[in-house]
């Protein structure tokens, strides 16, 4: 039985991931943590490398907003550039490492997609998309959220951005070279990787 809430409690704009040990009493495989999400809408769930379950709840307004901003300039790009597709956080991915991640927004060349069968396009693509970013909430720990961009670049990433709000800060990561930390950029840029993508972060700010 859930307890009751009271109609004047305080409510958590952002509550930090769960994570639950599953080996060796459960094997989450791709097709039941499908089944999982399909169930549990409200939530976004994803599987790192060891096998375990990562249950992130709702995100608060503030985060939902900025968030919704950089999905937008993102799909409209990808709309008039035509090389990729953009996706939200609702879409996950298998990672090479076995891992299955839903970064904030990310984009896929379309050669890539047109590679995989449809039964593979239908769950979780298995492959790491070519740009990510990843928006800090409140309750998201630095270094947790800075390992799973290095987890991506291991894993095939091209251009990663992690945008924390609350300090105004991105952090750039390429494959082979230092992470490159931007203070108060009001734009970012995606060239090569994504010719003429511009970021304004002055409506994510």
């Amino acid at each position: 039985m859930r307890p009751a809430v009271h109609k004047d409690a305080p409510i958590r704009e952002d509550r930090p991931p769960l994570v639950l040990r599953l080996k060796p009493v459960l094997d989450l495989t791709d097709d039941r943590l499908l089944e999982l999400s399909s169930l549990n809408q409200d939530l976004r769930m994803e599987r790192n490398a060891e096998g375990e379950l990562i249950v992130m709840p709702p995100t608060g307004t503030e985060t939902g907003d900025r968030n919704s901003e950089i999905n937008m300039q993102l799909r409209l790009w990808a709309k008039q550039d035509g090389t990729g597709t953009a996706f939200d956080s609702s879409a996950g991915f298998t990672l090479s490492n076995g891992a299955v991640r839903s970064p904030d927004a990310s984009w896929v060349e379309h050669s890539r997609l047109e590679a995989l069968a449809d039964e593979q396009r239908r769950k979780f693509a298995p492959l790491c998309p070519d740009f990510i970013i990843e928006l800090r909430s409140p309750t998201d720990r630095l270094r947790i959220v800075q390992d799973k961009m290095q987890e991506y670049l291991d894993n095939g990433m091209k251009l990663g951005w992690l945008i924390d709000p609350e300090q105004k800060r991105v952090y750039v990561y390429r494959p082979r070279s230092p992470v490159q930390e931007l203070e108060a950029p009001e734009k970012v840029f995606g060239d090569p990787v994504l010719p003429g993508f511009v970021l304004n972060l002055r409506e994510v700010w």
